[in-house]
């Protein structure tokens, strides 16, 4: 594990963070380059946040007995429908489109990039790793003893938390990253506006 690893980094490293440095987050909100494209991925970001947080809530609901086996389901598989396709689509949108334009506008911040697009690799596995472990959970939901069910809540709560937790760290390297580059030329000037 280096620096630069999803489950152990504390933020992006230094030699990224020279245009964080010159645009803290503290004067983003206010910042005349801060435009709507910008707006919007940031309410995209805090959707997930808010959309995790919400998953997160649920199974540990259910864990800790506060929400019934016959309300799990109902409850879990559309929000983690529309997570998991959501932030896939974000995704897409960022390797093919938001990342090759930032990164040839900014050559010093290639390897940042390079970074979120391996997250992103990561990301991907355990998306896969959770609808699977989703699925078994939900199918035992209908008809497997009280233990089962219990092993499967724990083993898709390993693989939410996992997730969950990779992407938190994701999301806040990604716009330390991205959103001092378009504070600093404007989302017109980057092709992006």
């Amino acid at each position: 594990m280096t620096d630069t690893d999803l489950d152990t980094r504390a933020g992006l490293p230094g030699e990224l963070r020279f245009l964080l440095e010159q645009h803290p987050r503290g004067v983003w909100e206010t910042h005349e380059n801060l435009g709507g494209l910008m707006r919007f991925w940031l309410s995209r970001h805090d959707g997930f946040r808010t959309l995790g947080g919400t998953l997160e809530r649920i199974i540990a609901d259910f864990r800790e007995e506060r929400l019934e086996a016959g309300n799990l389901g109902a409850l879990l598989a559309p929000r983690l429908q529309q997570f998991l396709g959501e932030l896939h689509h974000h995704h897409m949108i960022e390797d093919h489109h938001y990342f090759p334009v930032f990164a040839a506008a900014e050559p010093r911040l290639a390897a940042g990039f390079d970074l979120l697009e391996g997250d992103h690799e990561v990301i991907h596995e355990r998306i896969a790793s959770l609808a699977q472990s989703a699925n078994v959970l939900l199918r035992d939901l209908h008809g497997a003893d009280a233990d089962r069910v219990r092993r499967s809540a724990d083993a898709y709560a390993l693989e939410s938390g996992r997730l969950v937790t990779g992407l938190m760290r994701h999301l806040e390297d990604e716009e330390d990253l991205i959103v001092p580059l378009v504070l600093e030329r404007g989302e017109d000037d980057l092709g992006v506006g």
